[in-house]
């Protein structure tokens, strides 16, 4: 349904190493880069990532948040660890959800610039 998703950040040195660290795990790789933006994806870009003046301000009301598919229980976890080296904070750790649906195993990360992320993978009951 969704093509990509473009995103902007204050330090773009600084999100391509959360980003590295962060989707790789995932199975996903910078695709396109240059001086002010990069893009993420498998095959094609996804996920953009550019420098700007005035990135959307964190709220953390407003229910936002991008998910990525992973594909085992153990990337999910690499993605979470890989946030937290990389700069990023934990808003939810690697786990199975009952309350999202029966095998929903999933991590929640936040970003340098505020914005909420999610690794997730379907594992058998």
């Amino acid at each position: 349904m969704i093509e990509h998703v473009s995103i902007g950040v204050r330090d773009i040195a600084r999100s391509r190493q959360f980003y590295d660290a962060v989707l790789g795990p995932v199975g996903y790789a910078c695709l396109s880069e240059d001086a002010t933006s990069f893009g993420f994806g498998d095959e094609v870009v996804q996920l953009w990532v550019g420098t700007a003046n005035s990135p959307v301000e964190p709220d953390f009301d407003s229910g936002l948040h991008f998910c990525s598919r992973a594909p085992t229980p153990a990337s999910v976890r690499a993605f979470h660890q890989g946030a937290l080296a990389a700069g990023g904070r934990d808003n939810g750790v690697p786990g199975l959800r009952a309350d999202y649906g029966p095998g929903y195993y999933s991590a929640f990360v936040i970003d340098p610039d505020g914005y909420r992320l999610e690794a997730y993978c379907s594992v058998p009951d």
